[in-house]
């Protein structure tokens, strides 16, 4: 399946959807497979997020899509008490994280399957993917157990 940029903001029960870029087409469509790629730098090896067209670290313009283990531990996190949506009204209070993959790079997302009050800086997590919209798949995080 081939993905297509698109720019619908809110899906019809007000809950945001990605703004699907060109450039970032390969991470959606390895969401879409349940994996995880990143851009890794061919000449410093650092993996980076968000998607750029050169390595931040080094800034060389030469680098590959490359699957990451999908395992890291939460960085940091935020609880939100607003719904800024009609869809979030049933979810707030949720937790937006910040987790550091292995391979280095960091990612804000959602942690899903935990408790607000068994969130801990520290705590290990893996990726785990939800299936929001036809097409549309979205990288989340949840405890390892």
């Amino acid at each position: 399946m081939s993905l297509q940029p698109q720019s619908k903001m809110i899906d019809e029960h007000g809950r945001y959807l990605p703004f699907v870029y060109p450039e970032e087409i390969p991470f959606w469509e390895a969401t879409q497979q349940r994996q995880l790629k990143l851009q890794r730098c061919s000449d410093c090896h650092k993996v980076w997020y968000p998607i750029g067209s050169n390595c931040p670290h080094c800034f060389s313009m030469k680098w590959e899509w490359a699957v990451m283990s999908g395992r890291g531990v939460l960085h940091n996190y935020v609880v939100m008490h607003k719904a800024w949506t009609k869809w979030f009204e049933s979810r707030v209070p949720y937790a937006v994280v910040q987790v550091e993959l292995e391979e280095g790079a960091r990612l804000t997302t959602n942690l899903l399957e935990c408790d607000l009050k068994d969130i801990k800086i520290g705590m290990p997590v893996e990726a785990c993917y939800e299936d929001i919209a036809p097409g549309i798949t979205l990288l989340q995080f949840r405890p390892v157990k």
